[in-house]
């Protein structure tokens, strides 16, 4: 097929997708399945704001897909809709902005204040947005999503300013809602910070199999013409995700994936076929984002372990890893951490599904540790590659 006959097949209209978009993570739809509660509680917390009182703090926690984002999105826009711009509102992923200067800048900017890319001290930065928030005499709710990204990296201090910025205001105020997939996430909190910021609190549960085929039932209707989905798709797509700790968003890119393979292949229907394919996908590139975002040495570990396999070797014990990772990092010119971070990394790795690690016993010997790899040698070598110290470490060592 030439390049115009596919571009041509997909301008036609879809025979499949009615409206693709409905599928994607940042579209929030006018309803929320099973998640009524949670949608209750937040307004009730931020509800003051439309009698000019500041809304508490709210930290809301739960695991990947269980629709916290979405939640926060949908109160927030039925309170602007009620507000009439005595409420303003800004939502910032840390995950993107993970820096105290980019968090406030990304702040300040939604204000209407031009800030540098770089160039300020992160304490100028805070000024700006602190008068351009007072001239404002409004209620800024801020949203703050996947959090601890920017603790984790940065630590604590923009969080600090934020939760003791109403002292400094005199016209306005400022409500934080801090989201969260990392459940022991506030133990990287200053105290002071924890307490201000957990002035109230929201868990949201994972979603059972039944509830997430609500979920795809309601988007489904949004997203597809009827009858394009085989009736096995999407208790199928729900069913996996639900082993997956209830992921809802899991559950919509098993959906979204095996419909676009499906419209590759010029299917007219969905099926269990192009579910698998596209858990396949998924779970490929999982893997191998997840590599390409480790550090360094934790790299080299699992390079290690690569090499290790790739010649053949059998029950890698952490001791067989160390040397080999001694080895390369000493070949690279990098210094290598101890044997005891070493093993660190390899729970790390275990715990990410990326390594199996499992103790064994040795009779009169004692007991150890037998380590081998729990994805293929090309998902490994395709997330390290992208790394161009790695690449050239791989080109290096397999000479």
């Amino acid at each position: 097929m030439s390049l115009d006959e596919l571009f041509e097949r997909f301008a036609a209209q879809s025979r499949i997708f009615k409206d693709r978009d409905k599928l994607l993570p940042d579209y929030v739809p006018s309803e929320l399945p099973h998640r009524d509660n949670q949608v209750l509680q937040l307004a009730k917390i931020l509800a003051p704001a439309l009698a000019g009182s500041r809304p508490s703090n709210v930290f809301i926690y739960g695991l990947t897909g269980t629709g916290k984002t979405a939640v926060t999105k949908y109160v927030l826009r039925k309170l602007s809709e009620k507000a009439q711009d005595r409420v303003i509102f800004s939502y910032v992923n840390c995950r993107q902005n993970d820096t105290s200067y980019r968090v406030l800048a990304e702040l300040a900017r939604s204000l209407g204040t031009r800030i540098p890319f770089t160039g300020l001290a992160t304490s100028e930065v805070y000024k700006r947005f602190l008068s351009a928030l007072d001239r404002r005499g409004r209620i800024m709710v801020v949203v703050l999503d996947e959090v601890d990204h920017l603790v984790k990296k940065s630590g604590d201090d923009v969080l600090y300013f934020l939760t003791r910025i109403n002292e400094q205001l005199t016209s306005s105020r400022l409500s934080l809602i801090g989201i969260t997939n990392d459940l022991k996430f506030t133990e990287f909190l200053d105290a002071r910070v924890k307490s201000s910021l957990c002035e109230e609190e929201l868990v949201f549960p994972p979603y059972t199999a039944r509830e997430l085929e609500d979920i795809l039932r309601q988007r489904a209707s949004e997203a597809f013409y009827e009858g394009v989905l085989a009736p096995e798709v999407i208790p199928m797509c729900a069913a996996i995700a639900a082993k997956q700790n209830g992921d809802a968003r899991l559950a919509l890119d098993l959906l979204l994936k095996a419909a676009d393979i499906a419209e590759r292949e010029g299917a007219e229907r969905v099926t269990a076929d192009h579910v698998r394919q596209a858990q396949k996908e998924i779970e490929k590139n999982v893997t191998v984002d997840v590599i390409k975002s480790m550090p360094l040495h934790v790299k080299l570990v699992l390079l290690s372990v690569y090499l290790l396999e790739k010649e053949g070797a059998k029950n890698l014990t952490t001791g067989t890893i160390y040397n080999k990772y001694v080895e390369i990092a000493k070949m690279l010119g990098v210094d290598p951490v101890t044997q005891r971070r070493v093993s660190d990394i390899i729970n790390e790795l275990d715990m990410a599904g990326i390594v199996n690690a499992r103790v064994v016993s040795l009779g009169r010997y004692g007991r150890t540790k037998v380590i081998r790899l729990s994805t293929s040698l090309k998902n490994i070598e395709e997330g390290l590659s992208e790394d161009l110290f790695m690449l050239g470490a791989i080109e290096l060592t397999t000479r």
